[in-house]
């Protein structure tokens, strides 16, 4: 009897370990920071591959800023001084300008980011 108990310990102990800790051999996404300011997003241009995932973090350096791909469904927000991210993987190639998304002054219609997107 106490050997079953032991038995069904030792089960639900591993059971719960592999629901919680990740498969080995997976990398925990790749995390790229921006800074957005009047008028201009830090880096201007990210590369990524197709089908890796991705954090893009999103730094605010004055007032709100939001960045969003159309094409990819990608939006991230940041408020005054803060920082917003979104996890995404991208599931398509080409390049994609992401627009600030969020009205930030008379030069928001020119502040862009590139995204390439390779295999």
């Amino acid at each position: 009897m106490l050997r079953k108990l032991h038995l069904v310990v030792a089960t639900a102990l591993l059971a719960a370990l592999t629901c919680v800790l990740p498969a080995s051999g997976q990398a925990a996404p790749r995390r790229i920071e921006i800074t957005a300011k009047r008028f201009d997003f830090t880096p201007s241009e990210i590369t990524l591959k197709k089908g890796e995932p991705v954090v893009l973090v999103l730094k605010s350096a004055d007032v709100p800023h939001g960045l969003r791909f159309r094409e990819l469904n990608v939006t991230v927000n940041a408020g005054k001084g803060q920082t917003g991210e979104v996890t995404f993987t991208p599931d398509k190639t080409g390049t994609f300008v992401g627009h600030c998304s969020v009205f930030c002054g008379a030069g928001h219609g020119s502040m862009t980011l590139t995204l390439h997107v390779v295999e």
